[in-house]
């Protein structure tokens, strides 16, 4: 039976709302020592988990010695004290307690047993490495950490408590969702899952995941469009006689060709700018450019999905197909200039996200 629930993730900046620099300061101080915390960690429960699927390869057991990821007071063969989620928690528990609230741990040690699980035939036939967590880790919480989440109109924000820490969201000229769907779980109109807080340059940012109901639009399965991406023209979709072509040649790639060429223009140039503050000035145009390239092509994918996804809905079709794709995957990885300027894979999440939510079938050929 098909999931009629969706997981929608925002980026949403937070800000810590506590009146003076010191108290701020120390606060942020404690995220970043929860996030070291963290990667240490989701290595050593990766490494555990690694450890105690491969223990009969590692040790090259005999036939009569047990070895059975399971509690041995539930499992004659188990060779565990405990369960094996339980046994992993206990490892980093024992090490962490104090530093780092118990809650993120138990939360990370679910989440990566539930990845390892997934990947683990991978791991055992060869065909992936473990994973390596980074130093710049989200650590993870559960929505009952929350507290308190409630919208001050003098601070025009959404203010909670995570861990004691008082925070209040900064939207600014927020055009997304962001605070609607903040209002709707105000009203309990949606609900929270397990999120993650994400420490970048010293800002700290909230990845909050929302489960919501899909879009119902009538659509009716039978009705199929069937849509091509190429670089000569970004969409073409058809249904029955009606046809749509979404953006052209000159406005996606002559654009992004021209953002290129002003941004290899600021790199000759930054040789003779002056330096000031050392690098960080000297590359402040190059990186502008940078900036406004994945900007654009950010807005136009949007906008190009969201076309196709309302032509679709707008002609109730039911089942979207994607023409010729594998061919074109080819053709994308052949030809650098294609692979750089098309943006196909990003173009194809896009489609895919918006077909879901609007409860669109999406087949890819």
């Amino acid at each position: 039976m098909e999931n009629p629930t969706l997981k929608l993730t925002r980026k949403i900046q937070l800000l810590v709302d506590l009146p003076t620099k010191e108290e701020k300061k120390e606060a942020l101080s404690t995220l970043y020592r929860w996030r070291n915390r963290c990667f240490r960690a989701a290595n050593l429960i990766v490494s555990h988990l690694y450890v105690q699927e491969m223990i009969k390869d590692f040790f090259y057991l005999t036939e009569g010695v047990r070895y059975k990821l399971a509690d041995e007071k539930k499992d004659v063969d188990g060779i565990l004290e405990r369960s094996r989620i339980g046994s992993t928690y206990r490892v980093v528990s024992n090490r962490f307690k104090g530093e780092v609230p118990t809650d993120i741990l138990s939360c990370m040690n679910n989440t990566l047993l539930s990845t390892f699980n997934k990947n683990k035939l991978e791991y055992w036939k060869g065909l992936r490495s473990l994973e390596n967590l980074k130093r710049d880790i989200a650590f993870p919480f559960r929505p009952r950490n929350i507290k308190g989440l409630s919208y001050e109109e003098e601070k025009k924000a959404f203010c909670f408590h995570l861990f004691k820490i008082p925070f209040r969201t900064y939207l600014g000229g927020d055009f997304t969702d962001k605070r609607q769907l903040l209002a709707r779980l105000l009203n309990d109109d949606i609900k929270l899952c397990t999120s993650h807080i994400k420490l970048e340059d010293g800002k700290i940012f909230w990845l909050a995941v929302f489960e919501i109901e899909k879009e119902e639009h009538g659509l009716k399965p039978e009705v199929i469009a069937e849509a091509s991406l190429s670089l000569e023209c970004p969409i073409v979709v058809k249904t029955g006689k009606k046809k749509l072509t979404i953006g052209t040649r000159e406005e996606f790639l002559y654009r992004r060709l021209a953002i290129q060429a002003a941004c290899r223009r600021a790199q000759v140039g930054a040789t003779y700018c002056k330096s000031g503050k050392g690098r960080k000035r000297k590359l402040k145009a190059v990186n502008k450019f940078h900036h406004m390239e994945a900007d654009y092509i950010r807005d136009r994918i949007h906008q190009y999905s969201r076309k196709l996804i309302d032509f679709c809905i707008k002609h109730q079709v039911g089942t979207l197909i994607l023409l010729n794709q594998e061919d074109k995957i080819g053709i994308t990885k052949e030809e650098e200039f294609v692979l750089r300027n098309w943006s196909y894979y990003e173009l194809m999440t896009k489609i895919k996200y918006k077909a879901e939510k609007a409860g669109i079938e999406l087949i890819v050929d």
